[in-house]
């Protein structure tokens, strides 16, 4: 909170204060405060901050370890899944719940403890973890008679309703 370049937790202000008690006021004592009280308070704050400097460093490598933990999870997650969709090209219903499981990419290795991995328990249906398509987007052709999805156009409806009655064989 005070840090001076030397990472020091006591302010440049109280640092005066303190120089000034145990230099000029060494020998003036006032209720409850002196300079053997004030440098204790030092004391305290300084094993404090060092305190506070220690539990940062073992949160940052537990974090880190957290993070290379959940990489690891989610590569063995994608070798999983690829896995499956491989195992369950025979099973439509299988097939169907994992096409809607969509793993964020790994990071590298290269990412620092700053960064932080992407949570592994993607939602079904987001589609900004869904992985990309490749290649060219497939051309979109225009359909005779109008657009597929046009009132009265081609709908699945009124073309199974077509085929039935050219099975029939009644006029449309």
């Amino acid at each position: 909170m005070f840090d001076s370049p030397e990472n020091d937790s006591i302010s440049p202000a109280l640092r005066g204060l303190l120089e000034l008690f145990a230099t000029d006021l060494a020998d003036v004592k006032f209720p409850d405060v002196d300079t053997e009280v004030l440098g204790e308070a030092a004391v305290q704050v300084r094993q404090k901050a060092e305190a506070v400097a220690r539990a940062q460093a073992a949160l940052d490598a537990a974090r880190q370890a957290l993070n290379e933990s959940q990489e690891s999870l989610l590569q063995k997650g994608q070798r999983a899944l690829a896995y499956a969709k491989v195992f369950a090209e025979d099973d439509a219903e299988l097939g169907a719940k994992l096409e809607a499981i969509h793993l964020p990419r790994p990071t590298r290795k290269a990412s620092g403890p700053s960064q932080v991995a992407e949570p592994v328990n993607a939602t079904p249906g987001s589609d900004e973890n869904a992985p990309r398509r490749r290649g060219r987007p497939p051309k979109v052709r225009p359909v005779a008679g109008g657009s597929l999805f046009t009132e009265g156009g081609n709908t699945p409806e009124s073309l199974a309703s077509a085929q039935d009655d050219a099975a029939s064989g009644l006029p449309s």
